[in-house]
């Protein structure tokens, strides 16, 4: 939330800044590449795990934060309307089984989004405010079983479902000159998938909604 009310600050601030800095303004044809630190914070919600089919009341599965490289490119093709594209190292985030009190497991992944995006003080302002609705293809790999699972049931591997949702942004660049700005940015995405852990004798199976927030502080250059 406090990552939100700086943006929401910063976003007044740029209207309240008014036509200064026209010439600075975006225009059709432009292309901007962002590049800065993108913190993923899940916002989980799990059903309880499931052991061999049954529903185990009192547990979930969480997920820790994880920050990486974040880029993202914008095409705009009039003053007022782009297209944007998000692009990340990979994130990684520990599992945890709740309820059970014990590491569940790790997993990396990729969430190149795609979105739409309105900057409504078109070309009257080197401060560009903007919104985006779009879509997010999550690829999830690299999963692994923690250690602590493996000694309740030996040694396994496990799955996560790959997810497709929609994705909404927030974001004010400030154009420092012709080329340069610097960027805050916050995402949401819907991500869902479904986690198995697979044992030789057991299968534990449960429904995530990831639905993280990405927030992501950068700079970057207009060309």
């Amino acid at each position: 939330m406090k990552h939100c009310k700086i943006l929401a600050l910063a976003a007044v601030g740029a209207f309240a800044a008014g036509a200064a800095g026209g010439a600075l303004a975006y225009q059709a044809g432009d292309l901007i590449l962002r590049a800065g630190i993108a913190s993923v914070q899940p916002n989980e919600d799990s059903d309880a795990l499931s052991l061999d089919g049954t529903r185990l009341p009192g547990t979930g599965a969480g997920l820790n934060s994880s920050e990486q490289l974040g880029l993202t490119l914008t095409y705009m093709f009039t003053p007022q309307w782009g297209v944007g594209v998000l692009a990340a190292t990979p994130f990684e985030h520990d599992i945890k089984a709740k309820g059970v009190g014990v590491d569940a497991g790790s997993a990396k992944h990729l969430p190149p989004t795609v979105t739409l995006q309105y900057f409504p003080l078109g070309a009257t302002s080197r401060w560009q405010p903007y919104v985006g609705l779009g879509v997010n293809y999550t690829l999830f790999f690299d999963e692994q079983v923690d250690g602590q699972l493996e000694e309740m049931f030996g040694p396994g591997d496990l799955d996560l479902d790959n997810s497709w949702g929609w994705a909404g942004q927030a974001g004010l660049d400030y154009q420092i000159d012709d080329h340069w700005l610097v960027n805050a940015a916050v995402w949401y995405l819907d991500i869902d998938t479904d986690a198995t852990f697979k044992f030789a004798a057991n299968r534990i199976t449960t429904d995530v909604n990831v639905d993280p927030w990405v927030y992501m502080l950068g700079v970057g250059y207009r060309f």
